[in-house]
């Protein structure tokens, strides 16, 4: 038995080290990522397309925003609810015109926001569609920049990452939004820089309406819970690029009560867990804290105690790389619980189980539908 603890002890400590040194090369490819100028590249015409569901914050400031950019392109803003009673219909006609809002329509499948994309995209005869969520607070050169490289020849779609902001000075609103900052991004900007990720992110994705043709349109998304990444693999099938812009606009977070911040997290690590079952597992290694931690409770002394203030020193380091390459000052205070937190979010993530999505409950079917119950 103590040959089997000394095994699983060193076990323990090797993932810590290895977390470790994985956090600070995560951290290294967001400064990179948040660094690098935009591709060059002819604006073109477009039409920007935002579904809407209810009045979340910050919701004026983000569709302000996207009439607000410096595009030498005509462009549009169409919006939409599904609901004419919907809370963000009067935040919405403020804006119309020049903007537009489509009110009702049926909906089409089990995921409402591809439903709404579904009339969007039948409104508009713009030959480059970009989507947006309700909730991302985009920059002034945000839709030259994501829309530049589909001039290129064999790109079929653009994408980005994001940041976290909190939508309000809440507790639980700045919590989840750390874990875009210090989890998702670094995460996800080293599987891109690697050339692992094959991502498409639903932040935004720009792509000309022959190419969503191509695919079978919105329709062929709308039973699918990760539709972005669905998106992005059928336009490989094509053979055509996916292509990441050095982009990142806001995802703006508002969670008033822990349930509602762990549903959502939840959904989204149970989300990444059926599109990459190896992937998912590999997470193991961006948790130095969690891990270092378990070392020295099992074998407390000067080695693990080494261990662990290794793995804490790359954590705190990585979190405040990453705050200075978003703009921020360091939050060295928010390392602890966010990371103890991600980490029981990663545990939940690997045991399958239903999804929450606003007030819906899902199963998600092994080719990725969504059935509710």
């Amino acid at each position: 038995m103590i040959f089997l603890l000394s095994i699983l002890v060193w076990i323990l400590a090797g993932l810590a080290l290895a977390a470790s040194a994985q956090v600070l090369l995560a951290a290294r490819a967001a400064a990179r990522l948040a660094a690098a100028a935009p591709a060059g590249g002819p604006a073109l015409p477009a039409a920007i397309l935002r579904p809407l569901h209810g009045a979340e914050p910050g919701l004026a400031a983000n569709l302000a925003a996207s009439l607000a950019q410096r595009h030498a392109a005509p462009f549009e803003l169409l919006m939409a609810v599904a609901d004419p009673a919907d809370a963000a219909r009067p935040v919405a006609e403020a804006f119309c015109p020049p903007a537009r809002l489509l009110l009702g329509g049926p909906v089409l499948g089990a995921n409402r926001k591809v439903s709404q994309l579904v009339h969007l995209a039948a409104a508009t005869d713009a030959d480059v569609l970009v989507l947006a969520d309700a909730d991302m607070a985009v920059g002034p050169d945000w839709l030259t920049a994501v829309t530049a490289p589909l001039a290129e020849p064999g790109v079929g779609l653009v994408t980005c990452l994001y940041r976290g902001v909190a939508g309000d000075d809440g507790f639980w609103s700045r919590l989840t939004a750390l874990s875009v900052d210090w989890h998702f991004l670094p995460n996800a900007a080293l599987g891109e820089a690697l050339g692992q990720a094959r991502g498409c992110y639903g932040a935004t994705i720009a792509l000309r309406a022959e190419t969503l043709a191509a695919i079978g349109g919105f329709e062929a998304f709308l039973e699918l819970l990760a539709d972005d990444h669905a998106m992005g693999e059928a336009v490989r099938g094509l053979g055509l690029r996916v292509v990441l812009a050095p982009q990142l606009p806001g995802h703006v977070m508002s969670e008033s009560a822990f349930a509602g911040l762990w549903a959502h997290e939840l959904r989204w690590a149970r989300t990444v867990r059926l599109l990459n079952p190896a992937g998912y597992a590999g997470l193991a290694l961006t948790h130095p804290l969690p891990w270092a931690g378990l070392a020295l409770l099992a074998a407390p002394g000067a080695p693990m105690l080494a261990v662990a203030g290794l793995a804490l020193a790359a954590r705190f380091a990585a979190c405040a790389w990453v705050d200075r390459a978003l703009g921020l000052r360091p939050r060295p205070g928010w390392v602890l619980p966010r990371d103890a937190l991600s980490f029981a979010v990663w545990l939940a993530g690997l045991r399958p189980g239903p999804v929450r999505w606003g007030r819906e409950r899902f199963r998600i079917a092994p080719d990725g539908r969504m059935r509710r119950g």
